[in-house]
């Protein structure tokens, strides 16, 4: 078996409004009459990807994607600094969700994604069981304080050099907590090169994270295209900033609402960015999720990560 099929091109796109002068790209691919699926992607700013279609067969599912608000290519962009994020928080993309099942006229869908995607998909999940059909996790997280406090700064101990170097981009931070904040307003300071450095800082520490890994790309954040990786910085440092506006913990104390919701949970051993701690506590509570541990990988996942996503999708793909 191999993880991605060929690419499956869009047979319907559009820009949803949801509010707040925000226009939300969505796109469907695959069989229009097919058992719906929705793509959650990570970052938070990432944007969707014709690769996160090509685990799903065409045949069996309509595959529906959508940029979350201000990047890929939703409007406005967070690339531009005067886009102004106050509308763009958890509850908001909880809603767009929602607003785009309406719109598409779907009653329930499998959930699908990874990283910071995991985190709104269970947000989503426990919000709305009854519009989860199933759930597909790659990289489990749930974006609690104590996940980001992790992430930029405990793992530095395995890179204390890139930490510093992190750290002293932001030399106005007096403590961890304040970094990432920090890093929130560089990135939408009026002044070009103030942002730029603050964007190339971040996207430096966040490949130092993965440089382990023997998959994917080398610098997975540092070589995306310019305005792809400010929207990245903008929205991740501003989600972070404020524990993604979810109550810590909350997500795995309420994940009894999950009850009855088939789930496969699956993470790369080697993920130093989300340790597999996260991935594991989730399954303790969820009865209903199936965890398989992928040895060989990290973040960036890896053929194995790849086979275990497209199993899980084609076991759903007749439930």
């Amino acid at each position: 078996m191999t993880g991605l099929r060929p690419p499956t091109e869009p047979y319907d796109q559009g820009m949803l409004d949801v509010g707040d002068g925000n226009l939300v790209y969505w796109e469907v691919c695959g069989n229009p009459t097919g058992k719906p699926a929705l793509v959650v992607h990570g970052g938070p700013g990432s944007g969707c990807s014709a690769r996160s279609r090509a685990p799903f067969d065409p045949e069996r599912y309509r595959i529906v994607l959508f940029d979350q608000r201000n990047c890929g290519r939703s409007t406005p962009h967070a690339a531009d600094p005067t886009t102004d994020l106050a509308h763009n928080t958890t509850a908001h993309l909880i809603a767009d969700m929602e607003r785009l099942r309406e719109h598409l006229g779907i009653e329930r869908w499998l959930l699908h994604g990874g990283s910071w995607g995991s985190t709104l998909i269970l947000a989503y999940a426990e919000a709305h069981p009854h519009r989860v059909s199933e759930v597909v996790i790659a990289g489990v997280t749930m974006t609690r304080r104590y996940e980001t406090d992790w992430l930029y700064g405990g793992v530095g101990r395995f890179f204390p050099e890139a930490l510093a170097r992190f750290r002293a981009g932001v030399p106005e931070a007096g403590d961890l907590a304040e970094v990432v904040p920090a890093y929130a307003r560089r990135a939408a300071d009026p002044d070009p090169e103030v942002r730029a450095k603050a964007v190339a800082d971040w996207c430096a520490w966040e490949d130092a994270v993965l440089s382990l890994e023997p998959h994917g790309s080398a610098h997975p954040y540092g070589d995306r295209p310019s305005a792809a990786r400010v929207a990245l910085v903008r929205i991740a440092s501003h989600y972070f900033s404020h524990g993604a506006w979810l109550e810590e913990g909350a997500l795995l104390r309420d994940a009894d609402r999950l009850s009855g919701i088939p789930a496969v949970l699956l993470h790369g051993r080697h993920d130093l960015s989300s340790p597999y701690t996260t991935a594991w506590e989730l399954a303790q509570v969820w009865p209903d999720a199936e965890l398989t541990v992928a040895e060989d990988s990290g973040h960036k996942g890896s053929a194995t990560m790849d086979d275990l996503v497209r199993a899980a999708l084609d076991r759903f793909s007749t439930r």
